[in-house]
């Protein structure tokens, strides 16, 4: 049987899929056949309007799939969506049983003679369990080899770890770290590694964290303000990848405005000085709050540089929240972002070890 192998983390949004393009990638290069699935499905458009039948594929499956040119008998279909409230029946009826013949359709996900099936877990070590579905319980169910990928911030980000490493014991193949500050990964490298490895978890990467993969589309921003776009709807697909608030006065916002790059820019309303200034710098959208309307020129502005203005009800803490919580917690679904994950990845992590395990060929040289 061909091996397989789960990509998890401890939290979510921790650049699992970023390491499952760039991983696959390699792997397709060495000649390796790759399936690819998600056991519980979390991002289904409308899972209650698909006909009865309909194979479940996760967007990200999609994605994925699409971008590494995986033909669709190689995209394996979840077995569950995480439907809110499938999720709430289950839970009232006390069904934590993922009910029978549900071993065989795990062993099913991994039933292939030959390449490898890659396979992304939730969230979490915890995520699924409502369904049978966690982290521990498929690489048991599969008797699969696990990959972490895991954001490092500094030592107390190994507790985490230590608790994934109890709980899959001998299954914990490699930890990726990642969303490292750059600065850092040079020390990380040379210090906590090797300090790591000795408590048994093999560090087969260290990745910096990265703006691009972290950013928004200006798409997102509109749907999670509930923006009005009042220019420029065609570029919506622009990404954002910092935030700036345009609360000085000009000179010194002319003095900011410079120092960053593809911002979104929040402003009032009613300062046309400010929002005139932010158009003229490395401005992805320019985000109005207040009640007052902008100037039929800045409007024109906008459209002449191709820079999205939108309107929105919310004060400006709040939209600045909104637009801060999005940061880094949205799924890896662009063309760029994909491009830059295979270097990334390429760049920063060696998987020989890890091949080598699953009985894989190694990486040419």
């Amino acid at each position: 049987m061909a091996p397989t192998l789960l990509v998890g983390s401890c939290e979510p949004f921790s650049g699992k899929s970023a390491v499952v393009l760039g991983l696959a990638r390699q792997l397709l290069r060495q000649g390796v056949e790759v399936r690819f699935g998600k056991p519980l499905a979390t991002s289904l458009d409308s899972p209650a309007e698909m006909p009865v039948g309909t194979p479940l594929l996760d967007a990200d499956v999609r994605f994925v799939g699409a971008t590494l040119g995986l033909p669709d008998s190689q995209l394996i279909p979840s077995l569950q969506v995480a439907d809110p409230q499938q999720a709430q029946q289950r839970l009232l009826q006390g069904n934590l049983d993922p009910g029978a013949g549900f071993s065989e359709q795990i062993l099913q996900l991994a039933a292939f003679s030959d390449g490898l099936t890659l396979l992304e877990a939730g969230g979490s070590m915890a995520e699924g369990l409502l369904y049978g579905l966690s982290l521990p319980q498929l690489a048991e169910g599969m008797g699969a080899q696990v990959l972490l990928v895991h954001p490092w911030v500094d030592s107390s980000s190994v507790d985490p770890l230590l608790a994934a490493r109890a709980w899959l014991g001998d299954r914990l193949a490699g930890v990726v770290l990642n969303a490292v500050q750059p600065q850092l990964v040079g020390p990380l490298r040379a210090d906590m590694v090797p300090a790591l490895e000795r408590l048994g978890l093999p560090v087969l990467g260290v990745m910096p964290q990265s703006p691009l993969l972290r950013s928004v589309t200006v798409e997102e921003l509109v749907l999670r303000l509930g923006a009005k776009v009042l220019c420029c709807p065609e570029r919506l697909d622009l990404l954002v990848e910092t935030l700036s608030i345009g609360a000085m006065n000009v000179n010194s916002a002319m003095e900011f405005f410079r120092r960053r790059r593809n911002m979104a820019v929040v402003t009032g309303a009613d300062r046309t000085d400010i929002q005139l200034a932010a158009l003229e710098a490395s401005t992805q959208c320019l985000i109005l709050t207040g009640a007052a309307e902008p100037l039929p020129q800045l409007i024109n502005r906008a459209e002449e540089l191709e820079v999205p203005l939108l309107k929105v009800e919310h004060d400006t803490l709040t939209t600045v929240e909104v637009i801060e919580q999005a940061f880094g917690h949205v799924r890896l679904h662009e063309a760029v972002k994909a491009s830059f994950a295979f270097r990334l990845v390429a760049e920063h992590c060696d998987f020989e070890r890890l091949f080598t395990r699953l009985q894989l060929p190694a990486l040419a040289k």
